[in-house]
């Protein structure tokens, strides 16, 4: 072998050694979310952040109750850097001593977001990404809902769907029902006697919204409470169907993003973040319909508005039901449902 070949195979021998090194330091983000809308997120979110940042983004999905026990499994030796949970479920996680605070100085696209969202959980231990209004919707050539109250007019007996305690838009819509009543009680003991007195009037209390689209297209039923994340699929149907504007106002609910304790990267892991909150990424997915953006640089136009909950005048009229509240009373929610609802 002559000693130019020699050089030459050290020379590729190098350039090879170099390479292997490049990709073995390529950095990576692990992001857990929930597993609706991927190819949107990859779009918007996921290509454009390994672009930026040199890195590659790990992508695990699964239910709420999925991932938080994953995460407490691997609470010694976290297998994820940013978790995407309900406000609720944030916070539980948070309360087991397996988020670590934010840093905002890391993450200044907070000062662009509406301030319900800036720290939801307190302690900086999670920020809203987006979030979304729930009212009542309703067939206005047959009936008329100025109240959440009006859900249990003689009119609307044996016409009215309402949702199942057990998933997210339940507690809302009896946090709902307790503030039309009047009284003060975390429990909402007013509201499930309320339901439970008038449980022979609902046609059904359903489990998922594709469910109410049924019910609705059918014309079983005629009045039922909602997110406003169903509301593109209803707007579809052939029907003169109204969203309620109730003098209680609106309710709705919130996902947050949150940092690992003990997070690989902590630095990525709220530029991530950071990022998600931008206006470019929430411009996309607003546009997408995906998510309806907390940032509020957003600008929609009239048609994509309407399928979201957007603005800031949205954004106000919603109560949110606190998740310390949450986590604090969902038991006895439960309790009082399965002995007065669902006996």
């Amino acid at each position: 072998m002559t000693a130019r070949n020699i050089l030459a195979l050290g020379a590729m021998s190098l350039l090879a050694l170099g390479s292997s090194s490049a990709f073995a330091q390529q950095k990576t983000l692990t992001i857990s979310v929930y597993g609706i809308a991927q190819d949107a997120y990859k779009t918007a979110l996921y290509d454009p952040f390994e672009a930026q940042c040199g890195c590659k983004v790990v992508v695990e999905s699964g239910t709420a109750s999925e991932r938080l026990a994953k995460l407490e499994v691997n609470a010694s030796a976290p297998a994820v850097d940013v978790i995407a949970f309900s406000d609720a479920n944030a916070l539980e996680a948070a309360n087991k001593g397996l988020l670590a605070p934010i840093d905002p100085g890391k993450v200044p696209n907070l000062a662009e977001i509406y301030d319900f969202a800036k720290d939801p959980l307190g302690n900086k231990m999670g920020v809203g990404y987006t979030f979304y209004g729930t009212s009542i919707v309703y067939r206005s050539d047959l009936v008329k809902i100025e109240s959440w109250l009006d859900l249990f007019k003689p009119e609307l007996a044996g016409q009215v769907a309402l949702p199942n305690i057990t998933g997210t838009q339940g507690p809302i819509t009896l946090f709902m029902l307790q503030k039309a009543i009047g009284k003060d009680d975390p429990k909402f003991a007013d509201a499930i006697d309320l339901v439970a007195e008038h449980k022979g009037d609902v046609v059904t209390f359903y489990n998922s919204g594709s469910q109410l689209t049924q019910l609705l297209q059918q014309e079983e039923v005629i009045a039922s409470v909602t997110g406003r994340f169903s509301w593109p699929s209803l707007m579809k149907l052939d029907m003169p169907i109204a969203w309620a504007t109730p003098k209680e106002g609106q309710t709705g609910g919130m996902n947050v993003l949150a940092l690992v304790k003990g997070a690989k990267d902590p630095e990525l892991a709220q530029q991530f973040i950071n990022y998600w909150l931008s206006a470019e990424v929430q411009q996309k997915l607003a546009e997408g319909l995906v998510d309806s953006p907390v940032n509020t640089k957003v600008t929609l136009p009239e048609n994509k508005a309407e399928g979201l909950t957007y603005g800031a005048d949205s954004a106000k009229a919603i109560n949110f039901l606190p998740p310390a509240q949450q986590l604090e009373n969902r038991d006895a929610w439960l309790s009082g449902w399965n002995s007065k609802v669902a006996n």
